[in-house]
């Protein structure tokens, strides 16, 4: 059999390895400057979530995957291969000094890619738990998700009773977005699944990330960080993703600073910065219409209304547009934003707000620019400068010992992306894919995205 872990490393070496040595010297150049900072992350060992807290000083690289589907797809597995391979070379580099690699090297990293990462970077996945559950129409548990009510509602929230996979869906999307082996595996891991969504969705791809690391020759297991929601709900009302709501909500001139870093106007005022969950459960940030409203500079309050919105379709029939079905408005006074408490109010912040409380230092990002929107990238980016210049949240280093400067940014490139060996999607499930072998022979592209001011 080939050595499909060598084939990658050989191959990520020859068309990337600028991007290790940009990660090599962006993490020498971190040393020392988060001494005091504390994370804990989990992953899943033999079907059982494990907590894995780190004290000491480290530099994290951040990838993804999503809650919007319990299946792994393509573009989720090579972005954490790519990860892996990102953070294997820059830590051995670091290590033993940057030099032309050799075979001996390629030799090395392969001995390490078998084992758990370790090292002064750590690899781990930023999920984003306040997602609808079937945002792109590739749900295998779509029509249950509906009926039971909850198509709108956070992933977070979501409860597993009610959900199973849709016959219909299954025929349809048999070899493109699924296989009747991941079929299997949802429907059994539903019956241990503890009526969280969340947990269903990590355990079912750590169990196939198990299989795909005996594969590749690689440990797949990196580890997690579920945010915002889950996070909100284990803080008190002094954390960190507390006090970035409260602050950026805090007043007219607050939100005009966070409305520039989106680069939307002030004019309509119908962006919210966190989207405040209807009391029927109700949370997706699509179907939110809101509007908000100043008195003497003072943020008095926010209108929301949720109503029934499309989201987005799956690469392989334009027409099936996944749908959040909701009905409701209410309105949220200004001081349960600007005095914020998620018990009492619980929301979902925006991505660029949200992700400063990430202890990422460096990130991974799928296909930007071509299949991801660089306004993301440009909001995440501008949040954070002016986080650093005191214009958007201010004191966050000296409250939260946190050091908010932009991330050292890489991106899966739009010319290497990885996809269905037959139908040509990224978002196939890689059950769907009889032919493994042929994606590791596209090998992996890596590129750097030089900040832009």
């Amino acid at each position: 059999m080939e050595d499909y872990c060598r084939l990658l490393i050989e191959d990520f070496l020859k068309t990337s390895f600028s991007t290790v040595k940009v990660l090599v010297e962006g993490a020498a150049a971190s040393k020392g400057q988060n001494v005091n900072r504390k994370v804990t992350l989990f992953r899943y060992v033999d079907g059982k979530k494990v907590s894995v807290p780190f004290s000491d000083e480290r530099f994290y690289l951040r990838g993804s995957v999503e809650y919007t589907n319990p299946q792994l797809t393509i573009e989720e597995v090579q972005g954490i291969i790519g990860t892996r391979l990102l953070e294997t070379c820059a830590n051995y580099f670091h290590q033993h000094g940057l030099h032309e690699p050799n075979i001996g090297d390629v030799a090395a990293l392969a001995e390490l890619l078998k084992k758990p990462p370790q090292g002064y970077i750590v690899p781990f996945l930023l999920n984003t738990d306040d997602v609808e559950p079937d945002r792109y129409s590739m749900n295998p548990l779509k029509q249950s998700i509906v009926d039971s009510g909850q198509s709108a509602f956070p992933a977070a929230n979501v409860k597993t009773d009610q959900l199973k996979i849709d016959e219909a869906y299954l025929k349809k999307y048999d070899g493109t977005l699924i296989s009747q082996k991941e079929a299997t595996l949802i429907t059994e891991s539903l019956q241990t699944s503890n009526g969280s969504y969340l947990d269903l969705v990590d355990s079912i791809k750590y169990s196939q990330l198990k299989e795909l690391s005996a594969f590749f020759g690689m440990d797949l297991s990196l580890y997690t960080l579920r945010m915002p929601l889950s996070t909100l709900k284990t803080e008190t009302k002094d954390g960190l993703l507390h006090y970035i709501i409260k602050e950026s909500n805090r007043d007219y001139g607050s939100v005009e600073e966070a409305y520039t870093c989106m680069g939307r106007s002030m004019k309509n005022r119908t962006t919210l910065l966190t989207v405040p969950h209807s009391t029927k459960g109700f949370g997706s940030k699509r179907a939110a219409r809101g509007k908000l409203h100043f008195e003497d500079g003072k943020l008095l309050d926010a209108a929301i209304k949720y109503k029934n919105t499309q989201l987005y379709p799956n690469a392989i029939d334009p027409e099936d547009i996944a749908i959040a079905v909701c009905d409701d408005s209410f309105t949220v006074s200004g001081e349960k934003l600007s005095d914020y408490s998620f018990a009492e109010t619980p929301s979902s912040p925006q991505f660029f707000l949200y992700s400063i409380g990430s202890p990422e230092d460096a990130t991974v990002w799928h296909g930007v620019g071509a299949f991801a929107a660089p306004q993301l990238l440009q909001s995440y980016r501008s949040g954070r400068i002016a986080c650093r210049e005191g214009r958007l949240i201010k004191n966050l280093s000296e409250k939260y010992h946190i050091k908010v400067d932009v991330p050292l940014q890489f991106n899966l490139a739009p010319e290497g992306i990885w996809s269905h060996p037959i139908h040509r999607n990224i978002d196939a499930s890689i059950g769907s894919v009889e032919d493994l072998p042929d994606l590791a022979h596209r090998g992996m592209k890596i590129e750097y995205l030089p900040s832009f001011k």
